[in-house]
């Protein structure tokens, strides 16, 4: 069993700490009322410092990639860079457009940023660091996060801007098409593993990751997943809502201050939300790597924290995530449509019944070989 190795490192024994403090020394009203007020705030600000530090490690990746420096002036190696972006943008003004639909307008920004926000609840990163595990996760975030691109229509339709208007049906057919292909593909895995709940889908994963387990038809879920999360989020090469080139900046033209601050963060916050799904679905989440039957070794392997296994697994998807975006020339429109409902939709579909014939006939490396993955 997990709780029978030593976990110094893991932050639930803070929390569980946390909790027995309070209930000790208030009612259980108080104490589960201060419980949620700190569970929010800290998922506000881990929600900032993660937008904040992608957008950093984004800059330095794309210069190395392109032979550069990136930001070097603010802080070593310019790492306050992306906080003073954070301030400026703050303190700048928020320009009122004429003939605009003011309610819309002003609405659409939170409309991106509370989906987001809905979706980052939901990810488990680490044991027991989960805001709510519904018995229907997948399904939860796949909902939520679709939410978002409502703030996207109503930014470009309300902004009486065409360049606006055009940004944003590009990214309604864009996002309404892949998301098809990336609900399938959890679907897939939801078919190997038998649940829909993030805790159990990782716990099934403690000796063998889902991307392994159903053989190459995983494999096949697993690239379509990454490959509509980098068309979901507008990350080149499927950027056609921001091609500046076309449309100046697309659906949030006409945005400045803290309403283009929220659509900036939103972006990368989506694009770690993608990697953090396709971590714990397919690469195990925060289980740390164990082989059954080496007990030292696991002990090893849970001294490391579980909250650090999501957040590197995460990384290493977000770092080819960026390496894609800066080595694939944009596409265009009708291309990028024809990627979608010509290849990944029917190859999508005939690998989720690939999958329930693996699954039916045994076939799982779990069911081939129970005595080194079974559970």
């Amino acid at each position: 069993m997990l709780l029978t190795y030593s976990q110094p490192l893991e932050l639930t024994n803070v929390s569980k700490a946390l909790d027995t403090f309070l209930k000790t020394h208030m009612a259980d009203f108080w104490a589960y009322l201060i419980e949620f007020v700190i569970v929010g705030v800290a998922i506000i600000a881990t929600y900032a410092i993660i937008a904040l530090a992608l957008i950093y490690i984004e800059r330095k990746v794309t210069a190395f990639f392109q032979a550069r420096l990136g930001p070097n002036r603010l802080g070593k190696y310019g790492w306050i860079q992306s906080l003073a972006d954070m301030v400026k943008i703050l303190i700048k003004e928020i320009i009122h457009i004429n003939n605009v639909d003011k309610f819309l307008f002003y609405t659409a920004p939170f409309f991106v940023i509370v989906a987001s926000f809905l979706a980052f609840g939901a990810i488990p990163f680490g044991q027991g660091l989960q805001a709510v595990d519904f018995n229907i996760g997948i399904f939860y975030v796949t909902a939520v996060s679709s939410l978002g691109i409502i703030g996207i229509l109503l930014a470009g339709w309300s902004s009486n801007n065409k360049y606006s208007m055009i940004g944003a049906m590009r990214s309604g057919a864009q996002f309404v098409s892949y998301e098809l292909s990336g609900a399938f593909a959890l679907m897939t895995i939801v078919v190997l593993s038998g649940t829909m709940q993030f805790s159990e889908m990782v716990e099934g994963q403690r000796y063998v990751w889902n991307i392994f387990n159903g053989h190459i038809s995983s494999i096949i879920a697993f690239v379509i997943y990454m490959i509509c999360g980098h068309a979901e989020t507008n990350r080149g090469p499927f950027d056609l809502p921001e091609a500046e080139s076309e449309l100046t900046a697309g659906y949030h033209t006409e945005y400045s201050g803290l309403q283009f601050g929220f659509f900036y963060l939103a972006e990368y916050l989506n694009m770690f939300i993608i990697a953090a799904i396709a971590t714990t679905v397919f690469l195990g989440g925060w289980m740390p790597v164990q082989i059954k039957g080496l007990d030292g070794f696991n002990q090893i392997m849970w001294y490391i924290p579980s909250w650090a296994w999501f957040v590197g697994k995460t990384g290493v998807l977000i770092f080819m995530s960026l390496w894609v975006r800066w080595s694939f020339p944009r596409l265009r429109i009708d291309h990028l449509l024809n990627l979608e409902w010509k290849y990944l939709l029917p190859i999508n579909l005939v690998n989720i019944l690939v999958m329930v014939i693996i699954v039916l006939a045994g076939l799982s490396l779990s069911d081939l070989f129970p005595k080194l993955f079974g559970i």
